[in-house]
């Protein structure tokens, strides 16, 4: 975990966002906390993630999400050398 994130600040969001039940509470909460662009590219870069597990080429992803290459990159590294967290929410998924 990055010690610059480990605040008191972000555990309550964290806390919050724990406690939303529905994808319409999500996307209540969402669209006051973030603006659209923000929340877009959140959910682009988890798309990249699945899709770079389902072994889709660059190419792929980037025709599918709209993504730059520098986009994937990035998250591609974070699924390499990062903490772990896409992974653990895409195994939860694939469990519901």
């Amino acid at each position: 975990m990055n010690s610059k994130l480990k605040k008191e600040e972000v555990d309550s969001l964290f806390h919050a966002i724990l406690t939303l039940q529905t994808v319409e509470e999500c996307y209540s909460f969402f669209e006051d906390a973030c603006t659209v662009n923000e929340l877009l590219s959140l959910a682009q870069r988890f798309e990249v993630a699945r899709m770079l597990r389902e072994k889709k080429t660059y190419l792929e992803i980037a025709e599918k999400t709209g993504a730059s290459t520098a986009t994937i990159s990035r998250v591609n590294r974070s699924l390499n050398y990062g903490n772990d967290g896409y992974d653990m929410v895409l195994e939860r998924m694939k469990e519901q």
